[in-house]
């Protein structure tokens, strides 16, 4: 074979993994083989008109991930058993502690209630109904049964306000549609959830950064941007944000609803961990129930599986405009998992879920904090995620990197951050391991990088 064509991955966040990664794809592809040499460094860095340093690092950083051999006096080759398992075999990670998704413990039982429920709704006499298409608003029932499930968070909410949606990504794109149009300015904490970012991207809306502290988004920092120039809308995770895990207080919340009713600021409340907190605070569905739009999906209380989301607005005509919307892009929540959802409300099902996922959520954050002891983070006690503060010696994104090497996968505060600025913490999620022994094992190996020099610190040879 001709010797290998050096080039970069254009992608690469820094250029010298934009090496290694051109140089894993080639393997991949079979451009490479095992016991190709690789051109001298300098060669490279010419062909590549990069400094010698930046190949150098990367040959090391190839070294450390198994793809090459160095062999003193002879030069660098693809090593041997890297080609083949390249090219056959994607090896996945240990765990992966970046999708935030609820635990699924014995005690919640979905491995029999599922199918078992599933069979009750369709040998019913309308069983076969739910296979069928419906309004694109949800089923009476359906509706009947959100209103019930939003209760807990505001009373009296009638369900000819209420519309089921597809899980919260649809319902909160849905949304956005029906509220703002290109150009036009939302607010949101400094650090929010990526899918209102990738939101603001495709219908090219302008996000605002607000200030957050401890106990949340800042109502000081929000009323000062109203002054300056109102938002058409305010995004907001209330409770066990995602992903600083604070929950507003009482307070803040009351403030902030006030704020924003004086300066004619629409509030999007995208509240799904409602059900695992212990405490009860009135949501802006309560407070402010004629200027809010309230999401609440079943994602991060039951399981991902369930695509089903509750939306509260704040009259029947808005209702109608959204049921519009929903119509031209979703076109209607799934009626089977629709059904089931109201079946488990109805007969209390969804509560002792719920409840499970809670107690098991915390079991896991007592293992996080004992494991992680010494360290600084965020959590709620009940939450299935933590916001892990990196030393002064690590970056999160080269902390993020390092750890996903060493098979756990955890997400930077970059993939959340509102604007260029992003604090130096990752988000580590609780809920996707299997069990709490590979928990363990996925914390104490990030425990162990924390206490190791980082990457980028590491002398150039």
């Amino acid at each position: 074979m001709p010797p290998w064509r050096p080039h970069l991955v254009e992608t690469a966040r820094l250029k010298y993994l934009g090496i290694v990664e051109a140089l894993d794809a080639d393997i991949r592809a079979g451009r490479l083989r095992a016991g190709d040499r690789l051109p001298p460094q300098r060669a490279i860095a010419e062909a590549l008109q990069v400094d010698l340093t930046t190949v150098t690092r990367a040959f090391n950083e190839a070294r450390e991930r198994g793809l090459v051999d160095a062999q003193v006096g002879r030069g660098t080759f693809v090593r041997e058993e890297t080609a083949a398992q390249s090219r056959w075999s994607d090896a996945p990670a240990l765990l992966d502690l970046s999708m935030n998704i609820p635990p699924q413990p014995a005690a919640a039982d979905l491995q029999r209630r599922l199918p078992a429920d599933i069979r009750a709704l369709l040998s019913g006499s309308v069983g076969m109904l739910h296979l069928h298409y419906q309004e694109s608003t949800g089923s009476e029932a359906d509706r009947i049964a959100g209103s019930v499930w939003l209760g807990r968070r505001a009373e009296s909410i009638a369900p000819s306000r209420i519309l089921v949606a597809a899980g919260a990504q649809a319902a909160l794109f849905a949304v956005c549609e029906c509220l703002l149009k290109s150009g036009d300015a939302i607010a949101a904490g400094a650090l929010t959830y990526p899918g209102l970012k990738a939101i603001a991207s495709q219908k090219e809306l302008t996000l605002v950064p607000l200030s957050m502290d401890a106990g949340g988004i800042i109502p000081e920092a929000f009323a000062e941007i109203c002054r300056r120039r109102p938002p058409k809308a305010l995004y907001v995770i209330p409770t066990i944000d995602n992903p600083t895990t604070a929950t507003l207080s009482q307070e803040r919340r009351v403030e902030i609803a006030g704020i924003a009713r004086s300066h004619g600021v629409t509030i999007i409340e995208d509240d799904p961990y409602v059900p695992l907190s212990m405490k009860r605070i009135p949501a802006f569905l309560s407070l402010a129930g004629d200027i809010t739009w309230h999401i609440a999906t079943l994602s991060k209380c039951v399981t991902p599986a369930l695509r089903i989301a509750y939306v509260a607005t704040p009259g029947n005509g808005q209702a109608l405009r959204l049921a519009g919307v929903l119509r031209a892009t979703t076109l209607m929540a799934p009626p089977l998992t629709a059904a089931l959802a109201t079946r488990w409300i109805s007969d209390g099902t969804l509560n002792e879920i719920s409840g499970a996922i809670r107690a098991e959520s915390a079991a896991r954050q007592i293992i996080a904090a004992t494991i992680l002891r010494g360290t600084s983070f965020a959590a709620d006690p009940n939450g299935h995620h933590l916001w892990l503060s990196m030393p002064a010696r690590w970056r999160a994104a080269d902390f993020a990197e390092q750890s996903a090497r060493s098979g756990v996968a955890v997400v930077p505060a970059s993939a959340f951050a509102v604007g260029p600025d992003a604090p130096e913490a990752v988000r580590v999620s609780l809920g996707v391991a299997p069990d709490r022994g590979a928990l363990e094992d996925a914390l104490t190996l990030l425990a162990g990088i924390l206490e190791q020099p980082s990457i980028m610190t590491r002398a150039v040879v």
